[in-house]
């Protein structure tokens, strides 16, 4: 069960960001947009169950979850944490190696090609952008490279910031331009 570290706030008003002092996952994101999505994952479930909660996502010893605005933090938070204190902790050996094999596949699905210039946009996201939005609570997914087109989808905290889809698109969109492609084009999901 893991207990929970901090609660911070994140750019999206309607999202906080809870620190894990275990893991919940290891390496793997796990998002879900409504309560239906939630339907296989007793964490999101339960955190549903709550009320009053928009979307939740989770990855490693990091839990965001972003509420409607019905309801103020100072009323939602309490009932938040008990669902959050009750998950279980993915920190046994046996968990750890199958969570962390299955993070891998995870990885080379995502990735599922050979091409090159894919890989440099993982690695340039992985050491200049994805750390950034997970410090506030987000994550970025490439969902896929076509025709120049660069098809990316934010999560948890970034997945509903409206300066995940203005600001923070252009900048990543700019960076690949001048150290990757300058043809390319990022498109937000």
């Amino acid at each position: 069960m893991p207990k929970i570290a901090d609660i911070q706030e994140t750019p999206n008003p309607n999202a906080v960001k809870f620190i894990l002092k275990e893991p919940v996952s290891h390496g793997t994101s796990h998002s879900f947009k409504k309560p239906e999505d939630a339907a296989d994952d007793v964490l999101a479930r339960s955190i549903f169950d709550v009320g009053n909660v928009v979307s939740i996502f989770y990855m490693d010893k990091m839990l965001t979850v972003e509420k409607n605005d019905e309801i103020e933090w100072d009323e939602i938070l309490p009932d938040l944490a008990v669902p959050i204190r009750a998950a279980e902790s993915v920190g046994s050996a046996a968990g750890a190696r199958m969570s962390s094999a299955a993070a891998v596949g995870g990885a080379i699905a995502a990735v599922a090609s050979d091409d090159p210039v894919l890989g440099e946009i993982n690695a340039l996201l992985d050491e200049r952008i994805r750390p950034y939005l997970a410090g506030d609570g987000g994550w970025l997914e490439v969902l896929e490279l076509a025709d120049k087109t660069l098809k990316i989808r934010y999560e948890g905290a970034c997945g509903s910031c409206p300066s995940s889809l203005t600001g923070t698109l252009m900048a990543i969109e700019n960076m690949i331009r001048e150290e990757i492609d300058p043809d390319i084009t990022v498109v937000a999901t």
